[in-house]
C-alpha cells in the first residue's frame, strides 16, 4: 500500500513538472505550426491536471489549469494566423489545434457539472472562450459553406448586383 501511495505522488510530481516544462517549451516556440502541435501535448498534460485537482475537490487550481489552457489555445491559433493565414490552404496546425480545442470543450462541460454553483461563472466564460476559439478555426478551415452568404467587411461599401444581362423591360 505504502509502495502505491509513493508511485502515485510521483506520477503526480511527473505530470505537473512535465506540464511545466511542454509550458516553457510552448511559450518559447515561435512556428505557428510547432507550436499548435506541442499544444496538444501540453494540453494533455493540463487535462491531467485539472482532473487530478477536481478529485481533490481544487476547484480553484482547475479553474486556474483550464484559464491557462485557453490562454495557450488562443497563442496557438495566434501564432498559426501569423505563420499562415489562410488555413484553407495550410491546415497543418489548424486542424490539431481544433481537435484539441474540442477535447478542452468536453472537458470543460464535465468539469462544469461537477464543480459547486459559485465557482461556475468564471469557468462558464472559459467554456464560452474555446466555444468562440473552436468556431474561429472552423470557419478558417471551412471558409465556404454552401446556402451561407458571405460575410461583408465593416468597412466595405453595400455589395452590388453582378454584373448581367440588363433586364428586360415590359
Amino acid at each position: 500500500m505504502l509502495l502505491a501511495a509513493a508511485l502515485a505522488c510521483a506520477s503526480a510530481g511527473g505530470v505537473a513538472e512535465d506540464a511545466a516544462q511542454l509550458q516553457q517549451r510552448f511559450d518559447h516556440e515561435n512556428d505557428g505550426v510547432k507550436k499548435a502541435k506541442l499544444f496538444q501535448k501540453l494540453g494533455d498534460a493540463q487535462f491531467e491536471q485539472e482532473r487530478q485537482a477536481a478529485k481533490a475537490n481544487d476547484f480553484v487550481t482547475v479553474g486556474l489549469v483550464m484559464e491557462k489552457y485557453r490562454d495557450n489555445a488562443r497563442a496557438a491559433l495566434e501564432a498559426l494566423k501569423k505563420a499562415h493565414p489562410e488555413a484553407e490552404k495550410h491546415s497543418s496546425g489548424y486542424k490539431q489545434l481544433e481537435i484539441h480545442v474540442g477535447k478542452g470543450l468536453v472537458e470543460i462541460r464535465d468539469v462544469i457539472i461537477t464543480m459547486p454553483e459559485p465557482l461556475r461563472p468564471p469557468m462558464e466564460l472559459v467554456q464560452k472562450d474555446l466555444q468562440d476559439i473552436d468556431v474561429e478555426l472552423l470557419r478558417m478551415l471551412f471558409p465556404r459553406r454552401p446556402g451561407e452568404q458571405p460575410r461583408v467587411a465593416p468597412d466595405a461599401s453595400t455589395p452590388q448586383k453582378p454584373a448581367g444581362p440588363p433586364e428586360k423591360q415590359p
